[in-house]
């Protein structure tokens, strides 16, 4: 009965501190590998957002020169459409 209980102890002492050492470490590495996952995410994510951005504000410059080109009976609309469709894209 007595190697029953120091086989016991010993666990206590020894086994259980190392299986929750070799668990938490484990954990660890799942935390950061998932903080990088995330962070690739986040890059992604804003640098599609930049895109859409640019994409957006060129489209808007577009539709503000076809909206002066509408209201504005000064302008030769057809020489002003050939313009835009020469213009560089950006």
């Amino acid at each position: 009965m007595s190697g029953g209980f120091v086989l016991g102890f010993f666990f206590i002492v020894v086994g259980l501190p190392v299986i929750f050492g070799i668990g938490f470490a484990a954990y660890e590495r799942h935390l950061k590998f998932k903080e990088r996952q995330l962070q690739a995410i986040t890059n992604e994510t804003a640098e599609k957002a930049a895109q859409y951005a640019a994409h957006t504000e060129r489209l808007e410059a577009r539709v503000r020169v076809l909206e002066r080109i509408a209201t504005d009976r000064g302008v030769d609309v057809a020489e002003e459409i050939e313009r835009l469709r020469d213009a560089p894209l950006n």
